[in-house]
């Protein structure tokens, strides 16, 4: 049953949520954050997926093809949009590439068949599956302590994203790190 979001019952009968990680220290939230990624096969090749739920299309980047599939321009498809918007400005779009992804598990493999659009001025490194395909195949994240997705109808099975701590230099982690290790000396200055 969905909850009521009638204004009558809107604030009411609140409960702090169950946090998964230690709280961290306060302005040092975003120190937390972890890439939605996990490896893929293409072929005999391992190339890494990050499945973005913020992108309303799956892409990939022009210079990625060209590195790791260098004959890309025979499987070209147009498009009919030609630019996109993304937090870094607009991107142009060259067309369109189906390529069939194999997502690996001990039970048994998943094979997906996504379109990209092909983005010439991106730099992503990697293929990303935004929320058309995700809505397409039902994939699910699960941000608990074991960060999972899950595929269509079967939640039992479990695909693991792979944890790609997203680093950002903050001018006291130096100072932070020193204090942990117990590097200080013992003079003062």
């Amino acid at each position: 049953m969905p909850q009521d979001t009638s204004n009558k019952n809107l604030c009411k009968h609140t409960q702090d949520a169950q946090t998964f990680l230690v709280t961290p220290t306060k302005g040092m939230a975003y120190l937390h954050g972890t890439a939605t990624k996990m490896t893929v096969c293409i072929g005999n090749a391992q190339h890494p997926l990050i499945i973005d739920s913020g992108a309303h299309c799956s892409i990939v980047a022009r210079k990625y093809l060209d590195t790791h599939f260098p004959s890309w321009e025979k499987q070209l498809l147009p498009t009919k949009a030609k630019d996109f918007k993304s937090a870094s400005g607009r991107m142009t779009s060259i067309g369109t590439i189906v390529k069939e992804i194999i997502i690996p598990h001990r039970k048994g493999n998943i094979k997906l068949n996504p379109e990209f659009v092909l983005l010439n001025d991106s730099h992503i490194q990697g293929l990303l599956l935004g929320t058309d395909y995700q809505r397409m195949y039902g994939i699910d994240i699960y941000n608990s302590r074991n960060r999972q997705i899950t595929i269509g109808t079967n939640k039992e099975k479990k695909f693991s994203l792979d944890i790609y701590q997203i680093s950002y230099h903050h001018p006291l982690e130096e100072l932070l790190k020193e204090f942990r290790e117990g590097q200080f000396s013992t003079t003062l200055t």
